[in-house]
């Protein structure tokens, strides 16, 4: 009778075992599955987070990069070149107007000799422009540059000058021969006390023999800021 009862309680013993093991591996098992998918969800939040911070570092990227091509662009629209020679200072002051208001570069042309008081006294049959005005192979000036950096890159030149009997000052006639104008447009302005630009700006464009030269401007020697800017808004170069 005591063997038969110490069976039946080893009976109840494994059974007992076996349930709570089944239920143990049921609990383990259930966190797993709950450990899994929270860990699944952070995985995605996480993924999803980055994808969108992603998205939004390229959107601010391109926009960023728009901008700065569209400025680049205009920029290169704009690209003016104001070129100068001034005698008394009159067409450099005009000269540096219409710089500021294209946003254009200056480049001034300097005569190796340059022109002192008196050879600029045109009322002396002896002084050098006059002498230069009854000689025309003396007007070959020879000038300190007329090398531009970068010159291809400018769509517009202003080329600016005083006049000098009727015709442009030929200070210039050097830089006009020694450049290739094509493709550019170039539009003359001159500076005088009375005289009109006359056909100093046909001329140049035949010693040019390149460039799409425009109509003229002239300047009084004492012309306004403001009058010159004026002027430079109905060209619409910048």
């Amino acid at each position: 009778m005591k063997k038969h009862i110490s069976w039946m309680l080893l009976a109840v013993c494994i059974l007992a075992g076996v349930l709570l093991t089944g239920c143990g591996s049921n609990k383990s098992d259930n966190q797993s599955s709950e450990t899994a998918q929270n860990t699944e969800t952070e995985q995605e939040s996480s993924e999803k987070e980055n994808s969108d911070e992603a998205e939004t570092t390229v959107a601010v990227t391109e926009a960023v990069a728009t901008e700065a091509s569209e400025q680049d662009s205009t920029e290169e629209n704009s690209k003016v070149l104001v070129v100068y020679y001034s005698a008394t200072g009159n067409t450099k002051a005009v000269a540096n107007y219409i710089a500021d208001a294209t946003g254009g570069d200056l480049f001034e042309l300097e005569p190796v000799e340059p022109y002192t008081d008196d050879d600029l006294d045109w009322t002396n049959d002896d002084s050098r422009v006059s002498r230069e005005h009854d000689d025309e192979s003396l007007r070959d000036v020879e000038l300190v540059s007329t090398t531009v950096d970068n010159f291809g890159e400018y769509t517009e030149i202003v080329l600016c000058y005083p006049i000098w009997w009727s015709v442009s000052a030929w200070p210039v006639n050097q830089f006009v021969k020694s450049n290739d104008f094509t493709g550019k447009t170039i539009i003359p302005v001159c500076t005088s006390a009375s005289s009109g630009i006359g056909d100093s700006g046909k001329l140049l464009e035949e010693m040019a023999g390149t460039g799409d030269w425009q109509e003229g401007k002239r300047f009084s020697s004492n012309a306004s800021e403001e009058e010159v800017q004026d002027w430079v808004k109905s060209l619409n170069l910048n």
